[in-house]
């Protein structure tokens, strides 16, 4: 494909997915990736990260601030959070790969907020046309299980009709990510956001501990 962005009506990451490489190549990939407008904003393509031969791959929505500022997922308050209820619902994070179902972040900014960068959702067309990374990097990895963090991320995976309230800490097969086992629980951001922050991180515990006892 020539530089540049795809048109509206084809937006796909397909064209910058080398066919059979590995993760490391993949990611050198994804940095010149123009499947959508949404590289045009951000500092810089955020790929996963994590041990290659993985057990479990956690999917996200897409980087947050600090995440396209330092180019690694996960890296801020609701990365702590995550890695707190991993390790406590019995998931060691040396068998865990962790990415995002949009690999760029999405904001928009706010003058009168000091100019901060405010996260905005991806859209269905933004989450499908970069599924060809997820798909490449699930591929490689060939996880056990796949677990969706929040609403989007199950949405990216099993389709506008998916419902975290509905669906979570269930085991569900994933025809997008080749019928792997995949299960749902609320993004941690969620416990940051919430007003009884106990009971929700407690809840995400639990849907992990499905994953751990999966595992074993």
């Amino acid at each position: 494909m020539s530089p540049g962005t795809a048109p509206e009506d084809a937006y796909t990451a397909e064209p910058f997915v080398p066919g059979g490489a590995g993760l490391d190549a993949l990611r050198e990939a994804a940095a010149g990736c123009r499947g959508c407008p949404l590289h045009r904003e951000a500092s810089q393509t955020v790929f996963g990260a994590g041990a290659p031969d993985a057990r479990v791959v956690l999917v996200g929505e897409q980087p947050g601030d600090q995440e396209d500022r330092q180019g690694r997922p996960f890296v801020g308050p609701a990365g702590k959070v995550l890695t707190r209820a991993l390790d406590e619902a019995g998931v060691d994070p040396d068998e865990t790969y962790i990415t995002n179902a949009v690999k760029h972040f999405k904001f928009t900014v706010v003058p009168e907020r000091g100019k901060r960068r405010i996260h905005k959702p991806p859209s269905l067309r933004e989450m499908t046309a970069c599924r060809p990374w997820l798909a490449a990097e699930v591929h490689v990895i060939d996880p056990e299980v796949i677990v969706a963090l929040g609403a989007t991320a199950g949405k990216a995976l099993l389709g506008p009709s998916f419902r975290v309230t509905k669906q979570r800490g269930m085991l569900l097969p994933c025809p997008a990510l080749d019928g792997h086992e995949m299960l749902a629980t609320i993004h941690p951001s969620a416990v940051l956001r919430a007003d009884d922050r106990e009971a929700v991180y407690r809840g995400l515990v639990s849907d992990l501990r499905v994953v751990a006892e999966t595992l074993r």
